[in-house]
């Protein structure tokens, strides 16, 4: 039990304020002239790969910080794993139930985003459900102080580079599109962290992990969509993480989530 107590006490220290949204690091696509088509409610689904394979792509910098994580400590009666939004963040429009949330997130889970390039590459349920419980508490309406938005807390570049990659025109504040544009950029980062460190290998599994400040894919697709491709890749040549702490909080979730209530 003092077990439990210690390790539900740390997660809240890490959980409680991490900040949601993602800080990506965006640039242009060679092919940004050319039109993007309509995305219309039957076109969401299934994703079609862009015949142009450029998952080397990398968004452009963002100089705008993250929160720091609080190091408030928990009361008695909090949850660990509950959700806690910064006190910056605003609300615009009325937020869909937890169990909508739920069904979006699952959904966008399920979809091959990499159907000809990459047809095996699968983004794990469970970490779409944590990071999306990390990022926004399954807030469909939240705003967060860096301007991510609802469920996966997508940023206005994370959008617009999506959109370009895939020749779309999903809208974040849809929830069920904001929970497709968070998961492709997830399952993105898997393909380019992949090709470019793991012989072209997907395996987004923990068992591949020797901790959760292992370089590992898993951790690198979570730690790149908190900080950006660029910073990942910048810390892997030290055989570090960006963000460990990050991570950390969201591997946990992967185990044991208070989102699992619903």
């Amino acid at each position: 039990m003092d077990r439990r107590i210690t390790w539900v006490a740390a997660v809240l220290a890490l959980v409680v304020g991490a900040g949601c949204g993602m800080i990506n690091n965006q640039e242009a696509d060679p092919a940004a002239g050319a039109p993007v088509p309509s995305a219309s409610a039957e076109s969401l689904f299934p994703i079609e790969e862009v015949t142009r394979d450029t998952a080397t792509e990398k968004p452009k910098p963002s100089k705008k910080p993250r929160p720091k994580p609080s190091e408030a400590s928990p009361t008695p009666t909090e949850d660990p794993n509950n959700f806690q939004a910064p006190e910056c963040a605003e609300y615009d429009g009325k937020a869909v139930s937890k169990s909508k949330a739920k069904a979006a997130l699952t959904a966008a889970a399920a979809k091959s985003y990499w159907p000809k390039s990459a047809p095996g590459l699968k983004i794990p349920k469970r970490l779409v459900l944590a990071t999306a419980w990390h990022e926004s508490g399954w807030q469909s309406n939240i705003v967060n102080c860096d301007g991510g938005h609802g469920l996966m807390q997508v940023m206005p570049d994370t959008e617009a580079f999506i959109n370009q990659r895939f020749e779309r025109t999903y809208d974040s504040q849809d929830y069920k599109q904001n929970a497709i544009l968070g998961v492709n950029y997830l399952a993105w980062l898997t393909k380019a962290f992949g090709d470019q460190y793991f012989d072209g290998k997907y395996d987004l599994s923990a068992a591949r992990c020797r901790g959760e400040s292992d370089p590992c894919l898993l951790n690198m697709v979570i730690a790149g969509y908190n900080a950006g491709r660029g910073a990942v890749d910048e810390a892997r040549a030290d055989k570090q993480l960006p963000n460990p702490r990050y991570v950390y909080v969201t591997r946990s979730l992967m185990e044991s989530c208070y989102c699992d209530r619903y």
